[in-house]
């Protein structure tokens, strides 16, 4: 590349067409928002109670789930005899 060259990129970048089409979607943009903002707005408390049933479902894989930290294993003594058939002594 010689001194007075310009890199190919960058002359798109600067053309008229391009220019006018960053403008448009600078425009669009701004209209899309200011006219679904209430839409948006009105849909973020689901958006937020949604969000804590998927939060427990993908972190309960960090820990083991609810089996206490050992992954749920059958071998582990029982602390609690329950005797499911009414014959407390």
């Amino acid at each position: 590349m010689t001194h007075g060259e310009k890199p190919q990129g960058r002359d798109w970048l600067w053309s008229s067409t391009s220019l006018a089409l960053l403008g448009f979607l600078a425009i669009a943009a701004f209209f899309m928002f200011t006219e679904h903002r209430a839409h948006f707005f009105g849909i973020l408390p689901y958006l937020l109670l949604l969000a804590c049933p998927l939060l427990h479902l993908f972190m309960h894989g960090k820990h083991g789930g609810h089996g206490g930290g050992d992954g749920g294993r059958a071998d582990r003594p029982e602390t609690h005899k329950h005797d499911h058939h009414g014959d407390e002594k």
